[in-house]
């Protein structure tokens, strides 16, 4: 009995047509570079699945449209196929389709017009400018992910 029960499972850990976990689909479709960046994400309420704030641990199944933020762009995908394992670019394309994608470029462009340059023959930056622009790389290292 427990051998017929043991046939009847899905084989492939997950891919097709199960449910898989948001943050392991979106690192196997290669929308986070890291597992853990993808989990962060999730708990920091820059995922959305179907217009709702989810956990990590929360399922997609194919259908769903899942909202992700990162720090160089916005998007909202369609699951198409679920996968657990990460794979490569060609195949992770196929899993899912764009909804709508858009570029995040100008938060950063108005932070470095403010401290990133500087005017010709000014001179070396003061301390006070030093520290304002390490506060400005820490900043912009903190949004990355």
């Amino acid at each position: 009995m427990a051998a017929a029960a043991r046939g009847s499972a899905p084989t492939g850990g997950g891919d097709g047509e199960g449910k898989v976990r948001v943050d392991a689909w979106l690192w196997a479709v290669r929308l986070y570079p890291t597992r853990t960046a993808a989990t962060e994400a999730c708990s920091g309420g820059r995922v959305r699945i179907d217009g709702e704030a989810v956990k990590p641990a929360r399922r997609v199944v194919p259908g769903d449209e899942v909202e992700a933020r990162r720090a160089d762009r916005t998007g909202t995908y369609r699951v198409v196929r679920t996968l657990t394992k990460r794979v490569g670019a060609p195949v992770a394309v196929q899993c899912y389709e764009v909804v709508r994608e858009d570029l995040d470029r100008a938060p950063r462009s108005a932070l470095s017009a403010s401290w990133g340059e500087r005017r010709r023959g000014a001179g070396r930056p003061t301390k006070q400018d030093r520290r304002r622009i390490e506060q400005l790389r820490k900043r912009s290292d903190r949004g990355k992910g």
